[in-house]
């Protein structure tokens, strides 16, 4: 079973005069353990894609299957009962001032309830060391650069094993180094236990890091890398036709 299938979404927002269609009639099939990267011009739905995927906005028309459950017409309790299976990291790191590195990250454990509480101290401060902050831990964020901010909310997301990581520009306030080592966390996730990873960026230096690099223009997807590997189909809004042409 794919982790994410997507079929035939439309989104709109506003009401009324004011209301404005934003995604058309997006079809994508993720696979297990892949780093998919959504590409596009701002304003190009990618965002709002990947927020329908992982439960931040209700599906309004379409399908969405996440994790074998359809999102498309879930109630609230569902929802959270799915995003307790997700790790997500924004621009905005959303960390709480009063609390240390380690405690911001011991919250991504207590949400998802996972972890032996005897060894969660050790998992977060394992993860934190390997994303270079070993020596921040007992940091408050107001004493921690916008990078080192970001990298606490990574190890966040990271620390409880997700089934898929949603990612919305995760590498925007990092080095080129720093974004590679996280980019290359999330691929080795992916090729160790499974994890599925999501991402949007605008970020060319970590695309060489991507199984598959998908990109939207004006709610619609325009080009599909998993397409271009499998030149027998092309990928288009509404799913993928089988090319009969066999040539130019």
């Amino acid at each position: 079973m794919d982790p994410i299938a997507v079929n035939g979404l439309n989104h709109w927002f506003g009401t009324g005069e004011a209301r404005k269609q934003a995604i058309f009639d997006v079809s994508l099939t993720i696979e297990r353990g892949s780093l998919t990267v959504l590409m596009g011009p701002s304003g190009s739905g990618k965002t709002t894609v990947l927020t329908l995927m992982g439960c931040l906005r209700d599906v309004q028309q379409g399908s969405v299957r996440l994790l074998g459950a359809e999102l498309n017409g879930a109630d609230t309790a569902m929802q959270e009962t799915m995003r307790r299976r997700l790790g997500f990291i924004f621009q905005a790191h959303n960390l709480h001032e009063s609390l240390t590195a380690r405690q911001n990250v011991l919250m991504g454990l207590q949400v998802h309830g996972r972890g032996d509480p005897s060894r969660q101290r050790d998992a977060v401060d394992h993860i934190l060391t390997l994303l270079g902050l070993g020596h921040r831990i007992d940091y408050l964020p107001g004493n921690l650069s916008g990078g080192q901010k970001q990298r606490v909310a990574i190890a966040r997301a990271l620390v409880a094993n997700p089934d898929i990581v949603f990612a919305d520009e995760p590498t925007a306030a990092l080095d080129h180094d720093s974004g590679h080592l996280v980019v290359e966390m999330l691929k080795r996730l992916g090729q160790e236990r499974g994890t599925t990873t999501v991402m949007v960026t605008h970020d060319n230096r970590i695309l060489d890091l991507a199984d598959r690099i998908v990109t939207l223009e004006d709610g619609r997807i325009v080009r599909d890398s998993a397409s271009l590997a499998h030149p027998a189909t092309m990928s288009t809004g509404g799913g993928s036709v089988v090319r009969t042409d066999h040539g130019a």
